[in-house]
């Protein structure tokens, strides 16, 4: 009985242990589960709570007031209302008002030069002396023959006045008393025509002596003492360029005549030429215009005269001429404000802090300004700088202008 028991006992303990170990697996399956269930609770929970939180911070930051609106930094000018020249520019060219070669008129050697090449010369200073010699020994030999044709007529007009008593007594003849007056006539003559050789002569010497005939530069002396030197010569002994004043020589298109002419009529028209690469320039007046329009190019020829006391024009130059013809009142702004779009010109002008559109019609650009001529009346703040940022309405926020600008 007893071991049957014990039989019973251990064939009973197999399989409940068996079904033990098959419960423990479910239950852990089930706890992983759950586990993961409560996981993506926890997550879904706080993907909420973001959300959630956003929502109300939102909520609390619109409660707070409106978002701030962002505003742009620009520089502003003035648009001003000023005197602005009409003008039109041009390149011109720099000549002189007067210029002189200077030749030998004899043949004979130079002896001396008088002048440093370059150098500023004055009207009559001396510059070229000619070897005189030869000259000094035909004015003696026309001054000896003078001498002796004079005493000759002191003794014919003795023998003039000898016949004339002798006549008058009746102790000549007239024949003699008329040879008497022939004589006297004929070397009255030579006399006259000894002096005249004379004469010539002194003034031959006189161009043994080069003198400056005008103000101004003196170029190279392209012959030093000792050179024999002829009038036939074609190269000049040196050439001399007035430059105080001179002349800018420039074309204009044939449009612009009407307005000069009225311009000069009225004494305001004058040019400006100014040297390039440089802020040197020297202003003066309308000279000349050319009588007659070039019909293959359009353009007229004008002169200005300038005083040029400073030497600031050269000869030959090149410089950035600049025809005034007048001047009237207009609304001008800095070219840099003057925007552009399909509709036309305009600029920002800023009112009550924000910046506006307003268009405008552009007459024409002067030394970095542009001449308004619609839609702005003077005395607005239109943006110079920070244009690319704005729109019609923008908040802007105004900077100080930078140094130099």
């Amino acid at each position: 009985m007893i071991s049957a028991d014990n039989n019973n006992v251990g064939a009973s303990d197999e399989p409940r242990n068996a079904t033990g170990r098959t419960d423990n697996k479910k239950s852990q399956r089930m706890k992983t589960r759950h586990l993961l269930i409560a996981v993506g609770l926890i997550g879904v929970v706080g993907v909420g709570a973001m959300f959630t939180r956003g929502s109300w911070s939102g909520t609390g930051e619109r409660a707070q007031g409106p978002a701030r609106v962002r505003s742009v930094s620009v520089e502003t000018a003035k648009a001003e209302r000023r005197s602005v020249p009409v003008d039109v520019d041009a390149i011109g060219t720099v000549t002189p008002i007067a210029s002189v070669a200077l030749k030998s008129r004899l043949e004979t050697t130079i002896v001396g030069v008088h002048f440093e090449d370059g150098a500023l010369v004055k009207e009559g200073d001396l510059l070229f002396t000619l070897d005189a010699r030869q000259l000094d020994a035909q004015i003696a030999q026309a001054e000896g023959t003078l001498a002796r044709d004079q005493a000759q007529l002191a003794g014919a007009e003795r023998d003039l006045r000898r016949y004339t008593d002798l006549v008058a007594k009746g102790a000549t003849t007239q024949v003699n008393l008329d040879n008497a007056k022939t004589q006297v006539d004929v070397l009255q003559a030579t006399i006259q025509a000894d002096q005249s050789a004379l004469d010539n002569l002194r003034v031959q010497k006189t161009f043994t002596l080069i003198r400056a005939p005008i103000t101004g530069r003196v170029s190279a002396a392209a012959v030093k003492a000792g050179n024999f030197v002829r009038p036939a010569d074609v190269a000049a002994l040196a050439t001399i360029n007035q430059i105080a004043p001179v002349y800018v020589t420039f074309a204009v298109p044939q449009r612009v005549l009407g307005e000069l002419r009225d311009g000069m009529d009225a004494g305001g028209a004058r040019v400006v030429a100014t040297v390039p690469g440089t802020q040197r320039s020297e202003t003066g007046k309308v000279a000349m215009v050319e009588n007659t329009v070039d019909a293959t190019t359009g353009m007229i020829t004008v002169r200005g005269v300038m005083d040029n006391t400073s030497e600031t024009l050269w000869p030959g130059t090149l410089v950035s001429s600049k025809l005034i013809v007048r001047t009237e009142h207009a609304v001008v702004v800095p070219s840099v404000a003057i925007q552009r779009s399909q509709a036309g010109n305009f600029v920002f002008v800023i009112k009550d802090g924000a910046a506006r559109v307003q268009p405008v019609k552009v007459l024409r650009t002067s030394q970095g300004l542009s001449v308004v001529e619609t839609g702005l009346a003077g005395g607005e703040d239109v943006v110079i700088d920070g244009q690319l940022l704005l729109s019609d309405g923008t908040r802007v926020e105004i900077r100080p202008r930078r140094a130099g600008a």
